[in-house]
């Protein structure tokens, strides 16, 4: 879990420190009241 709270409306960015993981895909998903969003992204070291 990245961050786990509300945010007021506008834009965000939340830091992920990858350090400890391997490359490949990770989903994130991101919850509002108008529904629910799952991405994917890559990380290549």
């Amino acid at each position: 879990v990245l961050a786990d709270e509300q945010f007021d409306a506008g834009q965000h960015r939340v830091i992920w420190d990858a350090s400890s993981v391997s490359s490949g895909v990770y989903f994130y998903r991101l919850t509002s009241e108008s529904g629910v969003n799952t991405r994917k992204m890559m990380l290549l070291k």
